[in-house]
């Protein structure tokens, strides 16, 4: 199968449509709806990625050229502003560890998350059950899925800062195998997380270790995608097996707050969502 169609393919199964399959000559097989292979992965790639920006770009089109969604660049002074704001109803940190018992954390993946202000630099969040009524209630969408322990805007601003998380966070894992979780989210805080955030990558790394250790030792020098345009065997060990439960917990992810990585990703997956919070006096 030629690179271009397998990671086409890529697409379409990650993103949960069956729209065409592939056979081993690279040849298309229609279905009764079938997506354009013109269509390029949103992201933003690096040496890791695998594709390069012929096949990936921080940005959603149409065959046509049509723009559908244009991640926005932010500046130095944007990520200081949304630092700078104060989160007034933060989270608690986890009584328990959420993988020994996930169905105490259930996705709400139909809800959105979004920022009300309150004064020039201080801000509640909130979940709704629609982005209408987050409109009438003049709250802005900050990711969708329900808020959670990194969808305060110091976590989005880390998430903005870091393009490609792999190899940092990989790293606090390395230096404090066999550490305590608190060891761990403080080198993940480091990265400019929150305390409650950083716990939860904290946590993912435990468990992903735990449940993955063969398959990320065995990739550890993979890209995030293989020649036949597949997920390393690490990473999609840890997008099944601890993926479901981060992201309960977490609340905002890199895809469903717009943000492009060096881990390309189907359009289809991208939550549209540009970041400009209006605080005022």
């Amino acid at each position: 199968m030629n690179h271009r169609l397998a990671v086409i393919c890529l697409a379409t199964a990650l993103s949960g449509l069956n729209f065409f399959a592939c056979s081993e000559n690279g040849s298309e097989k229609p279905s009764e709806a079938k997506t354009p292979a013109c269509e390029k992965l949103f992201g933003l790639p690096n040496q890791n990625s695998g594709v390069d920006e012929s096949l990936c770009e921080p940005q959603c089109s149409t065959c046509a050229n049509e723009t559908t969604f244009r991640y926005q660049d932010y500046t130095s002074n944007d990520l200081s502003q949304l630092r700078g704001a104060t989160l007034l109803n933060p989270g608690e940190l986890l009584q328990e560890d959420p993988f020994a018992n996930p169905e105490n954390f259930p996705r709400e993946e139909e809800k959105f998350c979004a920022i009300l202000v309150q004064t020039e630099d201080s801000y509640e969040l909130k979940t709704f059950d629609s982005e209408e009524e987050a409109k009438l209630a003049g709250a802005q969408i900050t990711h969708h899925g329900a808020c959670g322990a990194c969808s305060s805007l110091q976590d989005l601003a880390t998430y903005i800062e870091w393009d490609d998380l792999t190899g940092p966070v990989r790293q606090c894992g390395i230096t404090n195998f066999g550490g305590s979780i608190a060891e761990i989210a403080e080198c993940i805080s480091a990265l400019g997380f929150t305390p409650i955030c950083s716990e939860i990558w904290a946590y993912n790394t435990q468990h992903t270790r735990n449940v993955c250790l063969q398959e990320c030792l065995d990739a550890l020098d993979a890209p995030y995608l293989l020649e036949d345009g597949s997920l390393n065997p690490c990473i999609q060990c840890d997008e099944e097996k601890s993926g479901p439960v981060f992201k309960a917990v977490s609340g905002r992810t890199r895809r469903n707050s717009g943000l492009p990585t060096a881990l390309c990703r189907p359009c289809e997956s991208i939550a549209p969502v540009h970041h400009v919070y209006e605080f005022s006096d």
